[in-house]
């Protein structure tokens, strides 16, 4: 498949997740005290809770990195997956996950920009994208592509990392994400995870500053998904979006 063209968003999330993929799904757990596969986990719920009448469903993973919610939406729902993910590194050691574990038959791995997906219109049964929106220059409009290719009826639903709403957590997330992380990155994996963990405290704030939750509800109203509703998860830590695509 022909390399997506990239924009500056694009680049930057290539460069900082490119060194990562062979070490990436242990430390995301060591470094998120395991809340990283909570989080995938509930998302994976609103899929599995809503699964569409046609067997097996199809469904698009986006962001989807090194296949781990690929491989748990296929386990879990009996649907066949697309994963998709802008980091040929990324994908590489997906493919290699996606082999162990036997599912060859059921995901499929491409290259592709979330801001342009190579699926026509209604093309899936379902749709999940995580850790995405602070890595695009236009979040309205790539989550008006996003349900786009998702058939009328079908569930949207998302992952993404959040600020602590309670002032008194907020101040321990603040201290973690600004001085543990960085330096347990460091210590655990290096340069490049050092490099991930100044990276994310910044980035999660700033894009909250921006776009606030109630904000990101009205987006995916406006992409054309109704029933919206979402789940503060670990204190503040993550959020879990889901909506279902508008017929229409």
């Amino acid at each position: 498949m022909e390399s997506p063209a990239l924009d500056q968003r694009n680049n930057f999330a290539q460069q900082l997740f490119a060194p990562l993929g062979g070490r990436y799904d242990r430390l995301a757990e060591l470094l998120s005290f395991g809340q990283n596969g909570r989080w995938r986990h509930a998302m994976v719920d609103r899929i599995k809770a809503n699964q569409a009448d046609r067997h097996p469903p199809v469904v698009l993973d986006v962001a989807a990195g090194t296949a781990g919610v690929s491989l748990q939406l296929a386990a879990r729902t009996g649907a066949r997956v697309i994963g998709l993910d802008l980091t040929e590194q990324m994908l590489r050691q997906g493919a290699r996950n996606v082999m162990a574990a036997g599912a060859r038959d059921r995901v499929c791995l491409v290259s592709g920009r979330a801001e342009q997906l190579p699926l026509p219109d209604g093309a899936v049964d379902a749709l999940t994208f995580t850790y995405l929106l602070r890595y695009v220059s236009d979040p309205q409009a790539t989550l008006a592509e996003l349900a786009r290719v998702v058939k009328p009826g079908g569930t949207v639903a998302s992952l993404e990392f959040l600020v602590p709403p309670s002032a008194f957590w907020r101040f321990w997330w603040r201290l973690y994400t600004w001085l543990v992380l960085p330096l347990g990155g460091l210590l655990t994996g290096g340069r490049e995870w050092y490099e991930v963990g100044r990276f994310l405290g910044p980035s999660i704030a700033g894009h909250y500053r921006r776009y606030p939750v109630n904000w990101t509800v009205h987006a995916w109203q406006q992409a054309g998904l109704q029933d919206v509703g979402y789940r503060v998860m670990s204190l503040g830590g993550g959020l879990v979006m889901w909506g279902t695509r508008a017929s229409g």
